[in-house]
């Protein structure tokens, strides 16, 4: 039975909390708020037990792993503080900062000898898992161009979200660091991206749309457009499309569906019940923390994709 705390106690901790439901008999859970109202409200809906601090569930022995939950500033200080209590640590996206601090971490977890995982779920999309088996059988020959659609309308949170101080950033860190992961995911290498920010909205303290032009390795170019202020059919139904010199693959960018057609035609529905991959990312960690192995997605995974988005808003700034 692995022991695990819930650092803070907001919507992800009830999302994960439901998702863990069904490991019930290899994890126990625990809640930890700066609010311990809000922690002993999970408890009551989830169970487990409730820490009024994050510092009591690190100094804990009955917990022997911690899920960051908390706003993306504060996740190097807590991780490295439970690496010190000799806890395993799985981190919400944006896992850490800045990809350097990916590197600070790694060291302090060898040297306690714990572990990092990164609660990615797109990694463990059908969706990414069907891209990655198609690309890998060359049924569209060589990759040409990469185009994902990542616009939706969605409102702002009213929460950290809008703090650039607690967020790290604007549009990529908060959700697009998701759609960066499914394009370094799908079977090639992206190389280098290059970001381009249209206007900000009036009087907007953060940017809500970006475009990613990236280079792979194996040749292929792409983009990405990501926004969170264009509206789009039916909430957020959108195509996406991968050509190559054999065909093309296109896809609702959600995962709802994928069609082929190049060295065979072929419709393919990859899982409607695990759309966004999270039990499979939570089979995977789970499994992972009670055997003390790495998890498929790992922090060096992560430390990619925080350079990725460090290099977008880097070249967007110098243009």
């Amino acid at each position: 039975m692995i022991r695990l705390a819930l650092l803070g106690c907001g919507r992800a901790a009830a999302l994960h909390a439901g998702l863990l439901r069904r490991h019930r008999q290899q994890v126990s859970l625990a809640f930890a708020s700066r609010e311990p109202a809000r922690a002993h409200a999970l408890t009551e809906r989830f169970g487990g037990r409730a820490f009024a601090s994050y510092e009591a569930a690190l100094a804990s022995t009955e917990i022997d792993a911690v899920v960051i939950l908390t706003p993306p500033a504060l996740h190097l200080e807590l991780a490295l503080l439970a690496v010190a209590a000799g806890k395993h640590v799985v981190l919400e996206k944006p896992a850490l900062p800045t990809s350097a601090d990916c590197e600070r971490l790694a060291a302090a977890a060898q040297a306690a000898g714990t572990h990092i995982y990164v609660a990615e779920n797109y990694f463990y999309k059908p969706l990414a898992r069907c891209l990655r088996r198609l690309l890998s059988e060359q049924v569209i020959g060589d990759v040409l161009f990469v185009h994902v659609n990542a616009i939706k309308q969605q409102q702002t949170s009213g929460d950290w979200r809008d703090d650039p101080t607690q967020a790290l950033g604007g549009a990529l860190y908060e959700g697009g660091i998701h759609w960066i992961s499914l394009i370094a995911n799908i079977g090639m290498t992206v190389r280098r991206v290059q970001g381009f920010r249209p206007a900000l909205a009036p009087n907007a303290a953060l940017e809500r749309s970006m475009l990613l032009s990236c280079t792979f390795e194996e040749g292929a170019v792409g983009t990405l457009s990501y926004s969170w202020e264009i509206p789009s059919t039916a909430r957020g139904l959108r195509l996406s499309k991968i050509y190559g010199r054999s065909g093309t693959i296109t896809f609702e960018s959600n995962g709802l569906w994928v069609f082929c057609h190049g060295k065979r035609t072929r419709l393919y529905v990859p899982g409607l019940v695990d759309l966004a991959g999270y039990r499979a990312m939570w089979t995977d960690i789970v499994a992972a923390l009670q055997s003390s192995q790495p998890a498929a997605f790992t922090l060096a995974h992560a430390r990619r994709d925080l350079l990725l988005i460090e290099q977008a808003y880097a070249s967007a700034t110098e243009r």
